[in-house]
Order: structure tokens, then C-alpha cells, then sequence
């Protein structure tokens, strides 16, 4: 009697172990909801107003998500905090129109470029300084941890004579208020600076950089850097993406990326 007992419940438990040796085992490419950081000091691709986090970066990854089905929230900090934030996998992308940097590639994925870019000298209009290789003896502000500075100091200019700021808007007001007679930056934001400031500043010389920007993605999802590739694809084909060069740039495409870009294939090397 007790062996028939145990026969009756043994096979009902031994199909179910086997049922579940060969159900689908869930995987982290299943995930729906991915957090973003964004550090909220780079107009117009990030900026925060009365709490509200919005932008050219902040409007494409929602977009990109949107079509490959995935939910955002937004997780802001400063920009040399988001690749560690990467690598602790306490978020799982960032935008902050990050440059793809062979460097960089070693600690995260990016995702295909999406911006154009390159840097520029701004300066006071009426700055006798007109273009870079003006600047060596003078004092240069950019913002902390970004490839301006890694540009300058390989191209003559001395650390000493750069002003490293947290925000961008800090190094602004530096060159605004006599603490400093020029910036480097990102060649877009100047211009949007440029454009909000009316006839105070000026761009001079040439472009000093070709760089692209791309989403930096932890290296702990392998599978998000497919998603979001494929995202940027579908926004790209359905419209969506030029629409926010009209939202934010005035229609200007200049910085706009036609096809695939590689990280490999456009990474600054340093």
C-alpha cells in the first residue's frame, strides 16, 4: 500500500520536474523597463526645468523605446557619473550626447551613432582671439570629464589654464563674467548658447573635431544594445528622428546621421 502511494505521487512530481527542465527559461532580454541616466546641464540635447528633465537625448530614447516596446525613467547625475553607473549596472543606458570614445568602449557598449558633432571656441564678441591656436596663454573653460579637455591638453593647451566646470552654464559664465576668455564645447551647444545670448558671444575658427555621439549601455545587458539599434532604425524610417532636429535645431540637419554608423567605425581614439 505505502509503495503504491509513493508510486501515485512520484510520477505526477517526476513529469513536472520534466515539464520544467523544458519550459522557456526567462531572460533578461525580456525586460521592459530600462532606467536612463542623463545629466541634465547639456541644452539642448539635456536640460531640467521645474523638475521636468527634457531634450533631444531625452526625446530619442523615449522614441526608441516607445518602438521596441520598452518604458524609460529618467535618473539624472553628473556626467562623470555615468559611466561608473554603467558599469555598476545601477543604470542600463545614458544620453548625455556622449562621445563615442575608444575608451570609453572598453568599460560600455554604445549604440549605433546618432549625432554628428565636433567642438568649437566660443568668446566674447569683442575677443581679439580668433580661433584655437589663439588660445595657448590664455584660460579655457569646459565642462569636467569630456573630450574638450582630452582636445586641449593634446593639442598644446596646459591644464592649468583650463577651467573644468560640472555644468556647462558654469564655464558660460565664466567667459560672461571675466573668469575666463574662451570656451571649448561641443559645437551644437555653443550655437544654441550663442543663439539664447543674442550678439554678447562668438564662434571662431573652424570646427576642431569630427565626433559622433552615441547611447552609452552597460555592458551587463548585452542584449539592450540590439534593442536599441533597432529602435533608432525603426525612428529614423518612421520620421520620428528628423522630427527632432525641427523641435530642437530649427530643421537643421547638419548634425544629422544617414545610415548606420558603427561605434568601431567612428570612435575617437584617445
Amino acid at each position: 500500500m505505502k509503495g503504491k502511494a509513493f508510486a501515485a505521487f512520484a510520477l505526477p512530481l517526476a513529469m513536472s520536474l520534466a515539464f520544467a527542465a523544458y519550459a522557456p527559461v526567462s531572460t533578461a532580454a525580456e525586460k521592459t523597463a530600462i532606467v536612463v541616466g542623463a545629466d541634465t546641464t547639456f541644452p539642448p540635447f539635456e536640460t531640467e526645468k521645474d523638475g521636468k528633465v527634457t531634450g533631444f537625448d531625452i526625446d530619442l530614447i523615449r522614441e526608441i523605446a516607445k518602438a521596441e516596446g520598452l518604458t524609460t525613467s529618467i535618473k539624472t547625475m553628473p556626467f562623470n557619473g555615468l559611466i561608473p553607473s554603467l558599469q555598476a549596472g545601477s543604470i542600463d543606458a545614458a544620453v548625455a550626447g556622449i562621445t563615442i570614445k575608444t575608451s570609453r568602449m572598453q568599460n560600455v557598449d554604445f549604440s549605433d551613432a546618432y549625432y554628428k558633432s565636433g567642438l568649437s571656441v566660443m568668446v566674447k564678441k569683442d575677443s581679439k582671439i580668433k580661433g584655437f591656436a589663439d588660445l595657448k596663454g590664455h584660460v579655457v573653460a569646459t565642462k569636467k570629464a569630456t573630450s574638450s579637455v582630452d582636445y586641449m591638453t593634446s593639442h598644446g593647451i596646459a591644464l592649468d589654464h583650463i577651467k573644468q566646470f560640472q555644468n556647462i552654464d558654469s564655464a558660460y559664465q565664466a567667459l560672461m563674467t571675466g573668469g575666463a576668455d574662451a570656451v571649448v564645447f561641443d559645437n551644437p551647444v555653443n550655437v544654441n548658447f550663442k543663439t539664447s545670448h543674442g550678439q554678447g558671444v562668438k564662434i571662431v575658427g573652424d570646427l576642431l573635431t569630427g565626433e559622433y555621439y552615441g547611447i552609452a549601455i552597460t555592458k551587463k545587458e548585452p542584449w539592450l544594445a540590439e534593442k536599441i539599434n533597432a529602435g533608432l532604425a525603426k525612428i529614423k524610417k518612421n520620421g520620428e528622428y528628423k522630427k527632432l532636429f525641427v523641435k530642437y535645431f530649427g530643421g537643421d540637419v547638419s548634425g544629422a546621421v544617414e545610415g548606420v554608423a558603427k561605434p568601431a567605425s567612428v570612435a575617437v581614439s584617445d
